[in-house]
C-alpha cells in the first residue's frame, strides 16, 4: 500500500447533466456516491433521456432537490417540456460508479494536454484528488483505498479527465482523507 494523496473535494450531480454540489463528505454504494446522477431530464414529447453534449445549457442549472422545480427550470432554459425523473436502476451514471480526477490532470489540461472533445473546466468528477507526486491514469487496473471505501479503478475516460471506478467496497469518504494505492 502507498499513500499518494488526499481528497481535496468532493461532488455529486442529483440530476445527471445539470449542475454539481460539493459535499464535505459521501457515501460511496456499490452504484457510486449517494445521490449521484439518481436523476435524469426527459423530453416530456419523446421520452428519450436529455444529455448535456445534446442539450447545452443543461450544466449550467444547479438542482434544487425538488423534481417538481427543476423540471420547470430545465423547461425553460430548453425552451420546451422536460420531465425530471428517477434514473434507470438508481444511477445515471454511463460508465462507472465513481470519476476520480487530480489537481494536477487539471493542471495539465490547462497546459493543453486535454483529450479531444473533454472539458478542462468542468470535469464533472465526483472526487477531486491532490497528488503531488502520482498520475491517476497510471492506476487502471489497481485498487484505491479512501477513507473506509475501496474502488477498482477501471479505465481512463475517452472524452475526459482522469479515471472510472467501481467500488469493491462501500464506505464513507471525506474531504482530506488519505488516497491509498494497491496492487501492480
Amino acid at each position: 500500500m502507498t499513500t499518494t494523496g488526499r481528497v481535496a473535494t468532493i461532488w455529486i450531480y442529483p440530476v445527471k447533466s445539470l449542475g454539481g454540489t460539493s459535499r464535505d463528505r459521501v457515501h460511496l454504494a456499490p452504484a457510486g456516491p449517494e445521490g449521484d446522477r439518481a436523476y435524469t431530464v426527459v423530453d416530456a414529447a419523446s421520452g428519450k433521456v436529455l444529455r448535456g453534449k445534446h442539450a447545452p445549457g443543461l450544466s449550467e442549472v444547479t438542482p434544487s432537490g425538488d423534481p417538481d422545480v427543476d423540471g420547470r427550470t430545465v423547461a425553460g432554459v430548453l425552451g420546451r417540456p422536460v420531465r425530471i425523473e428517477v434514473a434507470s436502476g438508481g444511477s445515471g451514471a454511463d460508465v462507472a460508479a465513481v470519476h476520480l480526477v487530480s489537481r494536477q490532470a487539471i493542471d495539465r489540461a490547462a497546459e493543453g494536454d486535454v483529450p479531444e472533445g473533454c472539458s478542462a473546466d468542468d470535469p464533472r468528477a465526483n472526487v477531486l484528488l491532490d497528488l503531488p507526486d502520482d498520475d491517476e491514469r497510471s492506476w487502471v487496473g489497481r485498487t484505491v483505498r479512501i477513507g473506509s471505501a475501496e474502488l477498482h479503478v477501471t479505465r481512463t475516460p475517452k472524452h475526459c479527465l482522469g479515471v472510472y471506478a467501481e467500488v469493491r467496497q462501500p464506505g464513507d469518504i471525506a474531504v482530506g482523507d488519505l488516497v491509498s494505492l494497491f496492487g501492480d
